[in-house]
This record gives structure tokens, sequence and C-alpha cells, in this order.
């Protein structure tokens, strides 16, 4: 019993792959249709969109063209190919804006870009885009059932932009580019401005400017020491009870003395 049922799947099996051959190989666009639609619901999505592929010039403007061509998208979007579902969802909602799967497709489409950003360490040009893209969904589906899932990916993608700029900051600091790394958390904390690393972006930054100072030709320490107080104190009025509060004061000390001596010695 066991060997005729091996030799009954290996039967089906052999059969389905010589369907399969056979319809790869035919003139009928319908044979296509009809076995990619069955291979696409048995999950075999690979198979299906080869099928589509070859037949989707030849229902342009049929009746089974959507259908069609939400299939060959969603076959991506199985396989986990962003990019050209991305590509292929955002065509088909384009193509078919008063079908009944333009939001589904939509969203697809945005989330498709979502998955193609990158670690926060890469360049973050696909996370631009997937922010866009996803804002449009917004603005076009603005009721979607879809939309918390959207302002989760929103926040996600905005968090990663928000700690590449923080990273990139916190890494002029390391190399003793002060200069850079003052300009940088400046722009940080204006661009995210209710960040969670504000509180250290503040720190590093007046810690940049005293360092700067320090390590300045005599002539330019007065105005920079003068910059790092000024950041000092914005930081120890955001943060009083900061677990830095006891530096912050010593440093406000050291430059204190700093400008007094170099008032001191122009009186000399």
């Amino acid at each position: 019993m066991k060997n005729i049922f091996y030799i009954a799947c290996l039967f089906l099996v052999l059969s389905s792959c010589s369907q399969y051959q056979k319809a790869l190989k035919s003139e009928d666009a319908s044979v296509k249709y009809d076995l990619g639609v069955k291979l696409y619901e048995e999950g075999k999505y690979k198979k299906a969109n080869r099928l589509f592929e070859q037949i989707i010039p030849k229902y342009r403007g049929k009746p089974q063209a959507e259908k069609l061509m939400y299939l060959h998208a969603s076959a991506f979007y199985e396989l986990e190919d962003h990019y050209l579902a991305a590509y292929q969802f955002e065509t088909f909602a384009t193509a078919y804006p008063n079908s009944e799967k333009a939001e589904e497709a939509s969203y697809k489409s945005a989330e498709s870009y979502y998955q193609l950003s990158p670690v926060f360490s890469k360049d973050q040009t696909e996370t631009y885009n997937a922010l866009e893209k996803l804002q449009l969904f917004a603005n076009i589906y603005p009721e979607s059932q879809y939309l918390p899932k959207v302002n989760e990916l929103v926040k996600e993608l905005d968090f990663k932009l928000e700690k590449k700029a923080f990273e990139i900051a916190k890494q002029y600091n390391h190399i003793s580019d002060y200069k850079a790394s003052i300009k940088s958390f400046n722009n940080f904390l204006t661009d995210f401005p209710g960040s969670s690393f504000r509180n250290d972006a503040m720190r590093i930054r007046a810690e940049a400017a005293f360092s700067l100072a320090e390590k300045s030709v005599v002539w330019k320490q007065e105005e920079r020491f003068i910059d790092a107080q000024k950041y000092y104190n914005l930081y120890k009025s955001a943060y009083p009870k900061s677990e830095s509060s006891e530096e912050t004061d010593m440093k406000l000390t050291i430059i204190e003395e700093n400008l007094q001596q170099i008032n001191s010695n122009k009186l000399k």
C-alpha cells in the first residue's frame, strides 16, 4: 500500500510538472492564465508569475487584466521581493484607481517600500522614499483601516533617521572634530525637538564646545568658552536633575575661572 501511495504521489508531481511545462510553451493565453491562477492559489508564486509575465501584455485592456495584474504584484509580495512588489502594486493602483483592491494595493506598495529601508548606519535614501510613499497613502486614504499600521511604520522610519543623525553627530565628537559635532547636534536638536536622544545630544554638544574651547588658540578661547557656557546652561536648564548635573556644575566653574583669567590677562 505504501508503494502504491508513493507511486501515486510521484505520478501527480510528474503530471503537474508536465502540465506546467506545457503551459509555458503554449500559445494559448487562457491556458497560462488559468494555470497561473491555480498555482497562485496553491502558494506556488514563482511558477505563477512566470506564466503571468508571459500573458500580461496580451490581456492589457481586457476584463481579466485587473485580476492578473493584482495577482502578479501579490505574488512578488508573498515572495518578499520588495522592489518588484512595491513597483507592481504602485502600477496596479495607478492603472485601477477605482478598483476595490486599489487601497490594499497602495498600502502594500508603501509597506514594500518600507521593507527596503536599510539599517540606520547605511545610506537612508530608501527610508526617505518610503516615508514619502507612506505619507502619500495617508493623504489619499485618511480613513483607511491601514492607517494605524502606516503611522507605526512612519514612526519606525523617523526613529531610524533620528538615530542616524545622532550617531553622526556623536561620531564627530569621538574623532575630536568638535566644530562639526556642535553643528551636527544643533541641526539634530532643530530637526528632532522631541527626540529620546535630546538629553544626550545637549550634553555631548556642551562637552564638545568645552573641548573646542580648551584646545583653541588663546585669541579664540574667550568666544568659545562663552559658547560652552551657553550650551551647559541650556543643558542645565533643560535637565536640572540630570545624572550629569555635578559634572555640569564643575565644567561651568572651570569655564568661569578660564573667562576670569582671560579678562585678567587683558588688563595686564
